[in-house]
């Protein structure tokens, strides 16, 4: 009886640590599968989310007006492209004309992603600009994120483009933290609560 009772206990400890943890590309991230509540935890995790999320790396395709930003210095995009309704360009300037599925090498030459563009005109996703306060509530709404619950949000974490900003090219800053710390503040602050900070 005591074997089988301690047998259960063992498979339980288990159980609840697979809830805690996943494994993303062979390293161990916390999950937080139990979705406690949090404020104190999600804000302080937001904070590093928020650091990412203004980096030039982001920043510069969630810009404020309809031209991208270039450049560690976030500076208006040099061939002025514009936006368009899908986010890749208008008419014959399109993002992908110099975008191409790689980034080029050397430095000052076009980064690339096979999926180059903003978000589109009618789901523009502002960063710039954005206060913590009004980045945290612009996220977790699907009227301005995209139509993403939380699920699609953390899977979000893992798109190419996302990835992308840390793998910019040569000359390019890299955000403040790995994007293992990033994917695993993005998930506590999302399974905490998503509070936004006060400021």
């Amino acid at each position: 009886m005591a074997t089988i009772l301690f047998a259960s206990c063992i498979m339980y400890a288990f159980s609840e640590t697979a809830k805690v943890f996943k494994i993303y590309k062979g390293e161990k991230i916390v999950f937080h599968q139990n979705n406690i509540k949090d404020s104190v935890k999600s804000v302080q995790a937001f904070a590093k989310v928020y650091k990412v999320l203004q980096s030039p790396r982001c920043v510069n395709c969630h810009p404020v007006g309809d031209i991208p930003l270039q450049g560690d210095e976030r500076k208006l995009h040099a061939m002025n492209p514009k936006r368009g309704e899908d986010g890749k360009g208008i008419l014959t300037m399109k993002c992908t004309n110099c975008h191409q599925p790689e980034n080029t090498s050397g430095e000052h030459t076009p980064p690339g992603n096979p999926n180059w563009h903003l978000p589109p005109a009618n789901m523009k996703m502002v960063f710039e600009g954005k206060s913590p306060n009004e980045l945290a509530k612009q996220l977790i709404n699907p009227k301005l994120n995209g139509n993403k619950n939380k699920k699609a949000l953390i899977a979000h974490a893992d798109d190419a483009l996302v990835v992308w900003g840390w793998n910019p090219g040569d000359g390019r800053t890299l955000p403040p933290y790995s994007h293992k710390e990033f994917k695993e503040a993005w998930i506590t602050w999302l399974n905490t609560g998503a509070y936004a900070p006060a400021n």
